[in-house]
């Protein structure tokens, strides 16, 4: 009979047919459940089934649903009626299974509580080890193992977690009792403290405890499980769980399982160990078992980053024979999977059981490798090699890496983590590194190891240093999945976190003193390294050939220059989708005749001015055309208010007024002439070129002159010029007839026919409900979903940022609208413009030119709305591309599925 349970056989039946299932069952070679079911088992609880299911040595155990916790929630934290009477039920199956009872006095079993979300959060929630432990059970065990230090040891990790973890005490609490016993005893290592320190240690966490909550530690193992399943699931709503999921983009309301398994011990003597592995490297891709171990241990040591682990060949010498089943295994999984896959093991006294298999973290260069290596190796083919990339990841290509040329001065050495280079100012703590980048300071994340905590400092950080752990820490795994820079177990420097500084040697690092982390060698240097534009591998190359293959969606840059234009084609963009004019009048040598113009009394007083920035225009549209040669060329013309070119301070304001020998009073009443209570709705756009028509005749006319200079030397342009801020098809048809007689003058003059269009940009509510109007004097479309967002919502992005944080975070919003589209609002406005549109011109070109272009959700409901294009900035170019042909990829994938239902 299971202790402290009461419930008759008869009312257990009459649960069981009634309610729902909440709880699965994994053990001696069959689970209730699958890998496929992440949704309702989560990824660890899935990959516990899937491992029970391929015969593969796992300690029995069960899996709470993720159904269960969000309706524990929904409940105002209570159990759904059934689903703790099946806990039971299945305790006693796991009891079955391992020949062991929960809280028994002869043989008792002990169990390890576990979160696991669908989607990897690596230790963002809780997970509490040795549940069942008390002051009866531990004589039991020891007389069972004859291993005293292991009980004790084993008893003291679970009054720690138990308490920091299920009553909210502070861990450093118990780590201080914990340091100043081997301080005391003069030992370095946990592993040096005998039996009878850890006695002590076990009555002194019990102290801690016990001062702490009011109350003695819980020694009814029922009360001690359920205590632990119901902090797993408050854990689901920890500050640092939805922190990491607002950084990732992952729904609240998924919920996390928590899944119960009989513990395993690696720390039972020099026969036993526990590791963590990746089948493949997660830094790079090579196809080599990456992982690492501790004798005696227990995985909490190598996870935290508490001890610097060993390398997995240390397993190899040691235990020989778990080390080849492991290798087996891990190769198995791989095959099985299909995928490269982070797994957790430990060794119990020579017996190999595995704890976890889950897709594993990797860098955007591992990724590629992996990918391309698993279609040559005929694992996988180039569709799903192209769905498993997630574009955003591809970022991390991009990042700088130290300059190889340059002098650099190397203080110490750790392990390459996470690759690339940070510079930045040393700090100390998340906090500070987060304030820090509010601030807009660069900054290193100094720790000596990190913790769940820290996640929002890391991602405010450049990059991390650590003074523990290894390759598959805290630190280094989750770094990698956020594609930072990250310098692991240096044990060179010494931290002092109180006093904020750190130590190599006799060299002193303080608060706020750079630093260099190059995460691809393990260096640390000090002093700001100059960083330079990562070089893109083959493997770059060979997958955006097969990402080019499936896409149909064009992928434009938004480029101003002709150097950006030059990234852009590097990086594969089929044109520019948008060139704004007004970035070019801000360069010293023409903001005057800019300023000139806008001070003029008259027409005439402005064309003067204009003539001087003509020639200006005409070279950087040269340039730009030469670049882009063959491919077309977007030019928006003069979008922004004209008092934006005017200074507006007294110091600045006197400034000009000696260099253009301009009264200060008449520049300050040009100024309260054009001041606008709202500029984003004022006078700008197409407003400029109807008022004052002279500035657009001198846009189109540099447009067109380089053209035609260009023809000449057999040079092929082809030029969209883009009317900004239409709302009416008035305003249109007056620019595009003001934009053609200037192009035909130009081409009558240079005796050179041009062939260009004139279109508009979708920017205003009202353009896109009245697409259809507007279409007869449009050749092409381009949705500016900046000015849209701003002008559908009432917002200004220059202020809103004050408010649409808190927004999100409440989720009065799902994300920031100029971040990622608003699909049922402005996103419906699109849709109007595009079905409108094409309902009078049935092959109108149509793209986006705002910063959406480079979002891949934004990206796939262009391609499902039909938009011929996207346009963003160069470097967001091959994150558009793989996007583009990932939404290819789901659409058919959609229409094959419901084909073959029907």
């Amino acid at each position: 009979m299971l202790i402290g349970i009461k419930i008759s056989w008869e009312e257990f039946i009459m649960v069981k047919k009634t309610v729902k299932k909440y709880v699965y069952f994994f053990g001696n070679g069959k689970a209730d459940g699958k890998g496929e079911m992440k949704d309702l088992l989560g990824g660890k609880g899935a990959g516990l089934a899937e491992m029970t299911n391929l015969k593969i040595p796992v300690p029995a155990g069960f899996t709470i649903t993720t159904e269960a916790c969000n309706e524990y929630f929904k409940a105002g934290k209570k159990y759904s009626p059934g689903m703790w009477e099946q806990v039971v039920e299945n305790l006693r199956k796991v009891e079955k299974a391992m020949g062991m009872k929960l809280g028994d006095p002869v043989n008792p079993l002990l169990v390890s509580v576990r979160s696991g979300a669908k989607f990897s959060m690596p230790g963002m929630m809780d997970t509490v080890l040795n549940l069942g432990l008390n002051d009866t059970t531990i004589t039991a065990l020891i007389k069972k193992t004859g291993n005293e230090r292991f009980v004790y040891d084993a008893f003291r990790r679970l009054i720690t977690m138990f308490g920091s973890i299920v009553m909210g005490v502070d861990r450093q609490k118990f780590e201080r009792a914990l340091e100043e016993m081997k301080e005391k005893r003069g030992f370095r290592l946990d592993t040096e403290l005998t039996a009878d320190d850890l006695k002590i240690l076990v009555e002194e966490f019990k102290r801690i405890y016990k001062k702490n909550t009011g109350e003695d530690f819980p020694t009814e193992p029922l009360e001690q499980l359920k205590k632990a399943i119901n902090a797993v699931f408050g854990s689901w709503f920890g500050d640092r769980a939805v922190k990491y999921r607002k950084l990732n983009e992952i729904p609240d309301n998924l919920g996390t399982a928590c899944n119960i398994q009989s513990m395993v011990f690696g720390n039972l003597g020099d026969n036993s160990g526990t590791g963590v592995g990746f089948t493949r490297d997660p830094s790079t891709g090579e196809k080599r078992f990456f992982a690492e171990c501790l004798i005696n241990a227990q995985g909490e040591d190598v996870v935290a980053g508490i001890r610097t682990p060993l390398r997995i060949e240390e397993l190899r010498k040691r235990l020989p024979k778990a080390y080849a089943e492991l290798d087996s295994i891990y190769k198995k999984l791989e095959k099985h999977y299909k995928d490269m896959l982070d797994i957790e093991f430990t060794v119990q006294e020579g017996k190999l059981y595995m704890l976890q298999t889950r897709v594993g973290k990797r860098t955007a260069a591992s990724a590629l490798r992996i990918a391309i290596d698993m279609v040559k190796e005929k694992l996988i083919d180039k569709k799903t090699a192209i769905l498993r990339i997630d574009p955003q990841q591809l970022d991390q290509l991009l990042h700088p890496m130290i300059d190889p040329k340059a002098e650099i001065k190397v203080i110490a050495k750790g392990l390459p983590a996470s690759p690339g280079a940070a510079v930045g100012k040393v700090v100390f703590t998340a906090e500070d590194a987060e304030n820090a980048a509010e601030r807009g300071e660069k900054v290193i994340l100094v720790r000596a190891e990190t913790s769940p905590e820290d996640i929002g400092g890391m991602d405010a950080a450049q990059g991390i240093l650590t003074a523990r752990g290894g390759m598959t820490s805290h630190a280094a795994v989750v770094a990698r999945g956020m594609g930072k820079c990250c310098v692991a177990g240096c044990s060179a420097i010494n931290i002092s976190e109180v006093q904020k500084y750190f130590t190599v040697n006799d060299l002193v690092v303080k608060e706020w003193d750079y630093i260099t982390l190059n995460g691809t060698t393990g260096e640390v240097m000090l002093g700001q390294a100059p960083l330079v534009t990562a070089e893109l591998t083959g493997d770059f190359g060979t997958f955006m050939k097969w990402v080019d293959e499936y896409r149909k969606l064009g992928v434009r840059a938004n480029s101003d220059s002709a150097h950006d234009s030059e990234v852009a084609r590097r990086f594969g963009a089929e044109g520019i989708g948008l060139c704004r004019t007004e970035h070019m009048f801000f360069a010293p040598e023409r903001i005057s005749a800019v300023r000139e113009m806008i001070l003029a009394d008259d027409a005439e007083g402005r064309r003067k001015a204009l003539v001087k920035l003509l020639p200006m225009q005409k070279g950087d549209f040269m340039e730009i055309f030469k670049v882009m040669k063959g491919l077309p060329v977007t030019i928006r013309l003069l979008d922004p208010p004209l008092h934006e070119f005017l200074p507006h301070t007294e110091e600045d304001i006197r400034s000009l007024s000696a260099s253009m020998e301009v009264p200060v009073e008449k520049l300050k009443a040009r100024n309260r002439a054009l001041e606008e209570f709202n500029p984003m709705l004022g006078h700008r756009g197409c407003r400029l070129g109807i008022t004052y028509p002279e500035i657009y005749e001198m846009q189109v006319r540099a447009i067109i002159e380089a053209a035609c200079e260009l023809s000449k030397q057999k040079v092929k342009i082809i030029p969209e010029i883009m009317i900004p801020l239409v709302g009416h098809v008035n305003e249109l048809k007056m620019m595009r007839e003001l934009t053609v007689k200037t192009a035909d003058e130009v081409q009558k003059a240079y005796n050179t026919k041009i062939t260009y269009t004139v279109g508009t940009m979708i920017e205003l509510p009202r353009a896109a409900i009245t697409a259809d109007e507007i279409a007869p004097q449009a050749d092409f479309y381009s949705f500016g979903t900046n000015d849209l967002t701003q002008t559908a919502f009432g917002l200004s992005r220059d202020d809103a940022g004050r408010f649409l944080p808190y927004y999100v975070e409440k989720g009065i919003l799902e994300n920031d609208p100029f971040i990622s589209l608003d699909l049922n609002g402005i996103g419906l406005l699109m849709q109007i413009g595009v079905e409108k549109g094409r309902k009078v011109k049935k092959n109108l070109k149509m793209g986006i030119c705002g910063e959406h272009g480079g979002d891949p959700k934004s990206v796939e409901f262009c391609h499902k709305i039909g938009l011929n294009y996207v346009s963003c900035s160069p470097y967001r170019i091959p994150i558009a591309r793989l996007a583009a042909a990932q939404a290819t990829l789901k659409e058919k994938a959609k229409k094959d599925l419901s084909k073959s239902t029907v």
